[in-house]
């Protein structure tokens, strides 16, 4: 029962009183309050002697950076959202219009990719502290959400193509790149990787275990095998996954789960890892979260150049290095037979992000800003097999439910959110 507001989610019935809602949205806040309060501070350090101003500079984009994320989750999340800016904001505080939300988020990354290094110093691969290149990835993708719903503006096409070709025309000396083996990016070892362009790092064994990864090994395993039966893929698009050696490194397909005694459903190997790597008894894990990887400025490439009418052999090169990693061939030969160059790239490159990002909490978003929900969730019961898809949907598929509403415990301590 204690998932029970994740179901909501699953089902398309949030409501207002969903306290894990409630804590997404207390947690962001009290982090953005926190980082006015460091932006406020860091202005009367500027121009200091005692003080190093490139550091300075560089730890400023960086609230910057966290700033803007923070406010672009909970977009996602809820569309019109506060932007309080002052460390103490004005608990009346109202509602901003969607152009001003995605407004503040650009302001708040082009600050950071103003502020940020190439490569953050001191750290390892993956960005666990944002480059110059993490922000700009993020205005990549912020653009294309913009472009689409809820607020379709469609000129954010064009933006989102240059600002993603121009992440991946500065890749090596942002420290990004595909890796070659897509399976080692779930494996404790590959936890830091070229390909992540920002990563959450995680501890296992710090105090109270309070740094450690929560999501990971035994949530994604059934009963039969020692899990909780939490975290699984849906049978639908198992079946509809293509065969290859990227199916291989999503999915633990050595596993027979139909013939699981508690949850019958595929199992992620995105989620337990590979046989042997993760404690199959553990739920607190070292792997890292990749907030965005490599592959997907690509593809934002490839589908906004699609959908912006700029279509280059660049476009398509950036698209078939996935494909051909996908398929077992060397990304970065780019005769290879894997190569397509034709047909719509955009509906091409918005489908190889279905197979891509599958189990990394990426496809809602996807679906939503291109109003796809009704169509691919309504045929999500139509498996071939025996066995029925788990956990159906009863709430609407339509733009209408596509957004979180407001926590009710939020409306309540300022009613001006409710308008």
């Amino acid at each position: 029962m204690n998932k029970a507001d994740f179901r909501e989610f699953d089902q398309r019935t949030v409501l207002s009183s969903n306290n894990r809602l409630l804590r997404n949205w207390n947690a962001i806040f009290d982090a953005v309050n926190a980082i006015n309060g460091v932006l406020e501070r860091s202005e009367g350090l500027i121009g200091l002697d005692n003080i190093d101003q490139e550091i300075l500079q560089r730890q400023i984009g960086e609230a910057y950076f966290l700033r803007g994320v923070l406010f672009y989750q909970l977009a996602r999340v809820h569309g019109r959202i506060p932007l309080p800016l002052t460390k103490f904001p004005d608990p009346d505080i109202s509602r901003s219009s969607l152009t001003e939300v995605y407004g503040q988020i650009e302001s708040d990354l082009q600050a950071a990719a103003d502020r940020l290094p190439d490569i953050y110093p001191g750290v390892l691969y993956g960005a666990p502290r944002p480059n110059k290149g993490s922000a700009k990835a993020f205005l990549a993708r912020l653009y294309m959400d913009w472009a689409g719903f809820p607020n379709n503006d469609t000129g954010k096409y064009a933006l989102a193509a240059s600002t993603a070709k121009e992440v991946i025309d500065n890749a090596g000396s942002y420290g990004f790149g595909l890796v070659d083996d897509l399976e080692t990016l779930w494996t404790v070892a590959g936890r830091f990787n070229q390909e992540s362009l920002f990563t959450l790092a995680y501890c296992k064994g710090c105090p109270n275990n309070s740094l450690g990864n929560r999501k990971f090994s035994r949530l994604g395993l059934p009963a039969d095998l020692g899990g909780w039966n939490e975290t699984f893929a849906e049978i639908k698009f198992f079946e509809d996954f293509p065969e290859g050696p990227r199916k291989e490194a999503t999915y633990r397909t050595e596993l027979d789960w139909q013939s699981f005694n508690a949850q019958k459903s595929p199992v992620f190997k995105k989620i337990t890892g590979p046989e042997g790597d993760l404690n199959p008894s553990d739920f607190i894990t070292v792997r890292n979260d990749f907030l965005m990887r490599y592959a997907e400025i690509l593809l934002i490439y490839a589908e906004a150049s699609g959908l912006s009418g700029n279509v280059t052999p660049d476009a398509w090169e950036a698209m078939n290095m996935i494909r051909r990693r996908a398929a077992g061939l060397p990304y970065a030969i780019p005769d290879a037979a894997i190569d397509i160059t034709s047909g719509d790239i955009a509906e091409l490159a918005f489908t190889e992000s279905k197979w891509e990002f599958a189990g990394e909490y990426k496809r809602w978003f996807d679906l939503m800003r291109r109003e796809k929900v009704s169509e691919v969730l309504s045929v999500r019961d139509d498996v071939s097999g025996p066995v029925p898809e788990h956990n159906p949907i009863i709430g609407s598929l339509e733009t209408s439910n596509y957004l979180a509403p407001i926590p009710a415990d939020a409306v309540a301590r300022n009613p001006n959110l409710a308008n």
